[in-house]
């Protein structure tokens, strides 16, 4: 892909995807998606993955482990904000399935959590989640298998 906008249009929904599992707040998703595409398109770097969209995560994985630092300083503001999506049943269903799955992954670290979403929605090779995630290829291994029986053991339960 040599020009931005194809590069935008043809990753920007994995990278999406990928920070709202990571973080599991759609504004910081949209953020971190955003601020992945300014950092790619200001990079002076090469790309040193195998593929863009290992590159692309890797600016989002630590996009997203900078704001927890960061985070981790500040304190938190609650507020209710009222879901502006339609409330049909089909709807909630769905939500509530999706955050039952959410908070499940989020019981998971956020390493084991990454490694699952690169392998099983957008089916990055081990070799490619190790480079990502800066750890072997075994580790990576052994995070998606551990991550994958945590999260069986808890919908059994």
């Amino acid at each position: 892909m040599t020009d931005f906008s194809s590069l935008y249009e043809g990753y920007a929904a994995d990278v999406f995807r990928f920070a709202l599992y990571l973080s599991g707040n759609r504004a910081d998703a949209e953020d971190i998606t955003s601020e992945t595409f300014v950092r790619a398109w200001a990079s002076q770097d090469s790309i040193v993955t195998e593929t863009v969209k290992g590159y692309l995560f890797t600016i989002a994985k630590n996009l997203f482990l900078h704001s927890i630092r960061r985070s981790s300083r500040q304190t938190e503001l609650h507020e209710n904000i009222p879901d502006s999506l339609p409330s049909a049943l089909d709807l909630a269903e769905q939500k509530a399935e999706f955050n039952a799955v959410l908070e499940a992954m989020h019981q998971l670290p956020a390493t084991d959590r990454a490694a699952l979403i690169m392998r099983t929605m957008d089916e990055l090779p081990y070799s490619e989640i190790a480079r990502v995630l800066e750890i072997t290829e075994n580790s990576a291994k052994v995070k998606v298998h551990r991550a994958r029986a945590f999260l069986m053991k808890l919908r059994r339960a």
